[in-house]
């Protein structure tokens, strides 16, 4: 089936065994399992208030939280980068070689109303294959 898969984590949603699972039994012998989080930089005003060790220790904080919740989950590599999460997933993907992204969907808002916000993007931009897990909720 495909041999570097790429599975989009939101930290604040927790880790999804639904899309981990899923990436599981579309993978081959050999391929590669990356769980990508998008760390989004404090935006606006916010970042007036923050420190640069304040922004450092949260992205620690992140990596050291998304390592954590996958130690459990042996054959999938975490990576977590910066940026906008939609943008970031397609460019990541392109520049790595994934050859399919699974991502979660959840609570869209009218505009978005099939899929989620980041997981329309991701559809309509991606460069290769896309699973789209929508939840039952």
């Amino acid at each position: 089936m495909y041999s570097k898969i790429l599975v989009p984590m939101a930290l604040d949603h927790g880790v999804s065994m639904h899309t981990l699972e899923i990436a599981h039994a579309l993978r081959t012998d050999g391929s590669e399992i990356i769980a990508l989080h998008v760390h989004e930089a404090p935006q606006g005003s916010v970042s007036a208030y923050l420190d640069e060790a304040t922004v450092a220790a949260g992205f620690q904080k992140a990596r050291d939280d998304l390592e954590g919740k996958l130690a459990q989950h042996p054959g999938v590599t975490p990576v977590i980068v910066k940026g906008h999460s939609a943008r970031t997933i397609i460019d990541y993907a392109n520049a790595n070689g994934i050859d399919c992204i699974v991502i979660g969907s959840h609570k869209p808002g009218l505009s978005d109303y099939f899929l989620g916000s980041t997981a329309s993007r991701v559809v309509r931009h991606a460069g290769c294959a896309v699973h789209v897990h929508r939840a039952s909720h």
